[in-house]
């Protein structure tokens, strides 16, 4: 649901306290845009707010268990095990890996994450929509969000991996729009026939 941005909601924006979740962090309070609905900026939809929550999330949950083990057996039937860079639960816990959920009403629409690379540079992984929310905007929202948290960070550049099949194509299309573009394997990627790679910086 999407509601003009009005002065009241930029107020309770601004006001929202930390929410009484059990699956937040104890880094909330770190989160660079702690605020009402703080994954939607002008590269999402200028001048509107969207009434969901996104957080820095610690993988407690058994929502988070559930999504992303979908996640990971989504790609099986598109890429063998040796093409497969999805981060598993382990994998999301590192300390530098930075990873978010969307929330509405306590109800869980998808999850996002990076992951440093070095001091100026991190990789997108674990992009995710629950398929009961799909065409409502959470991916652009989360993807929104992300890249104001590596702003925030310090980041100068943001990359990722995905694939080249028709099956990734609508992810392939949402990076496009944010302006990725499509590069050569970056940290330890290496050329691979079910891997494509995209990037773009953050200095604007």
């Amino acid at each position: 649901m999407l509601h003009p941005l009005t002065s009241k909601m930029k107020r309770e924006a601004r006001n929202a306290q930390k929410p009484e979740h059990s699956r937040l962090c104890e880094d909330f309070e770190h989160c660079a845009t702690k605020r009402f609905a703080c994954a939607v900026t002008s590269e999402v939809f200028p001048g509107m707010i969207h009434l969901m929550q996104i957080i820095r999330d610690d993988l407690r949950g058994p929502e988070i268990a559930a999504l992303l083990e979908f996640h990971l057996k989504d790609f099986e039937p598109h890429s063998p095990p040796e093409s497969r860079h999805a981060l598993d639960l382990d994998g999301l816990r590192h300390p530098n890996v930075h990873f978010y959920t969307a929330w509405e009403d306590n109800e869980l629409l998808g999850c996002g994450a990076f992951k440093h690379l070095d001091e100026k540079h991190a990789e997108i992984k674990s992009m995710r929509t629950d398929p009961s929310h799909l065409r409502k905007g959470v991916a652009r929202a989360i993807l929104a969000h992300l890249i104001e948290e590596a702003r925030a960070a310090g980041l100068q550049r943001l990359s990722l991996e995905t694939g080249p099949m028709a099956h990734f194509a609508p992810a392939r299309t949402l990076y496009e729009a944010f302006g990725f573009t499509y590069c050569e394997p970056f940290g330890s990627y290496r050329e691979d026939p079910y891997s494509v790679f995209m990037t773009r910086g953050l200095h604007n």
